[in-house]
């Protein structure tokens, strides 16, 4: 019974302490004894704050008594280890900043907070939140609660990994290449890349445009519900947008027109991932979506072009913080980032051309030629070892070698485009999910969240 209180999806329980069926108080320890269930084998937590989470917990079940309970009043919430969370630790994966304790508290912390989310832990990240695994010389190697040789992704690893292992209700992911998508895909859960601005940010994230932080979940009612939660914009950050409530029913998926593209026109995914993406799509037809494969002609050069524009703009950001880019404390992956040749202003707003390039190009193939919505892949395999680079691990690769394994970071060239992560069934040669990104037009964010509410 607490295995099956801990799967519990966040819109189911919110509707059970409304009926009071159920107790935060219970629900937070079923979470628990998930967690020390599976943590000795998956690694998602940095910290736990069950003590404070418990007398939390009481507070919300007197609230839901005295009706005067917030939206995740009483919901466990995972909060990754990139937002601080004032008088928390806040490392950022790295050995450099393992003693740091945060003075502030970010806006999507403070939203889940302010909602009457319970943060009982902080999760597991790579160092900077820059790689597709989550392993670092600070926290160890967070793995797949599916297969434990293979990872759980990143850089929002342990909070996807948590929620797949029933330690957390919902959890909190930062994407600047495919952070969010990524380990939603390879935990089978839901995962909302925003457009830029849509979930507001502080100085300097705010300004960049690869950037987004979003909610990850176990269904796509509950993303729904946790993204207008944290989403609307902030004093103080002009890019962040106007208020958008995502609406708990759409219309269904008949008459909607998809485009589907299993290779983007240059990555070469697993046959069983373009498998299930056919599946997915032979669905969606079923429920009455028009869905035709169309070709995409992007090339390499967006690889490029985020490394390019990574270079010279978070990396002129680690690069201030961290004072010596050789220094050993730091992971392989982030000496190899810190080491990318000097990016010059005219070779940075060189790379936006080629992002032009991508956007015209899916407009007219997709867009502009009746389609509501774009679906393809989320990674190429599923076969990722939990070490992958590791200094002591056979699976060696860097950063670069990291990208060419997952087909999200375009749409982080493309940050105005809101992509929903969504399921779409096991891979047959590793027992680990397998996910499709559902991608919108700019800042039309109930799109995406409408092909997967009809799946």
């Amino acid at each position: 019974m607490t295995a099956e209180l801990a799967y519990l999806t966040a819109t189911e329980a919110v509707a059970r302490f409304r009926d009071r069926d159920l107790s935060p108080v219970e629900l937070l320890e079923a979470v628990i004894a998930r967690a020390e269930a599976t943590e000795p084998h998956i690694n998602a937590f940095m910290d736990t704050y069950f003590d404070e989470a418990r007398a939390q917990a009481r507070k919300a079940a007197d609230a839901y008594v005295a009706g005067t309970a917030r939206s995740l009043e009483g919901i466990p919430v995972a909060i990754k280890d990139e937002p601080r969370i004032a008088g928390r630790r806040w490392t950022q994966g790295s050995l450099l900043f393992r003693d740091v304790i945060a003075d502030a508290t970010d806006p999507v912390a403070q939203r889940v907070l302010d909602a009457g989310g319970i943060a009982h832990a902080h999760t597991t990240t790579p160092e900077f939140s820059m790689a597709i695994v989550t392993w670092t010389h600070l926290h160890g190697i967070t793995r797949s609660p599916w297969n434990l040789s293979t990872t759980c992704g990143g850089s929002s690893g342990g909070s996807a990994a948590s929620l797949a292992a029933g330690s957390s209700v919902l959890a909190t992911g930062s994407d600047i290449g495919g952070s969010i998508r990524i380990p939603a895909a390879m935990n089978g859960l839901v995962g909302f890349k925003p457009p830029w601005g849509r979930v507001p940010e502080l100085w300097p994230w705010n300004r960049e445009p690869y950037a987004a932080s979003g909610p990850l979940g176990r269904s796509v009612a509950d993303v729904i519900m946790f993204e207008n939660v944290i989403s609307g914009p902030l004093v103080g950050d002009m890019y962040s947008l106007p208020p958008l409530e995502l609406p708990k029913e759409m219309p269904p998926v008949a008459g909607m027109r998809i485009a589907l593209s299993p290779d983007l026109g240059y990555f070469n995914p697993d046959q069983e991932i373009v498998d299930a993406l056919e599946a997915a799509a032979a669905r969606l037809r079923e429920l009455g979506a028009d869905v035709d494969r169309i070709e995409m002609n992007w090339t390499d050069r967006a690889f490029e072009t985020a490394m390019t524009h990574l270079s010279f703009q978070s990396g002129e950001i680690l690069g201030s913080v961290i004072p010596d880019p050789a220094d050993e404390r730091l992971t392989p992956y982030i000496r190899e980032f810190l080491e990318h040749p000097p990016v010059s202003t005219g070779e940075w707003l060189e790379s936006w051309r080629y992002g032009d390039e991508m956007y015209a190009e899916l407009q007219r193939k997709a867009f502009l030629a009746g389609y509501d919505a774009l679906i393809c892949p989320t990674v190429v395999t599923t076969s990722i070892a939990a070490d992958f680079g590791h200094p002591d691990s056979e699976a060696q690769g860097g950063l670069s070698d990291m990208l060419g394994l997952v087909m999200t970071y375009p749409f982080n060239i493309l940050g105005k485009l809101p992509v929903v992560n969504m399921p779409i069934g096991i891979a047959p040669s590793t027992g680990v999910p397998m996910g499709m990104q559902i991608v919108g037009p700019p800042d039309a964010d109930a799109v995406p969240f409408r092909v997967a509410l009809g799946l």
